[in-house]
């Protein structure tokens, strides 16, 4: 298990909400807002991690911590 992960985790837990993820990315929830909705490798990237419960909307912890450990420069 990588730091990034256990910190999300251990901050988080197993997924993540929008406002977490902001947070975690240093960006506003309605700028990450926009960037989701476009085709880039990074939306489709963290859109992978994307899980609906009902009407909200939650991003798997693990796999936005190997996003994050890839370094792939988005």
């Amino acid at each position: 298990m990588s730091n990034t992960l256990s910190y999300l985790q251990e901050s988080y837990g197993p997924l993540m909400t929008m406002d977490a993820l902001a947070k975690t990315l240093d960006r506003s929830k309605e700028g990450l807002r926009v960037g989701l909705s476009s085709n880039s490798e990074f939306s489709q990237a963290i859109n992978a991690a994307k899980k609906k419960i009902g009407r909200r909307v939650y991003f798997k912890t693990e796999i936005i911590a190997s996003i994050i450990d890839e370094d792939n420069n988005y």
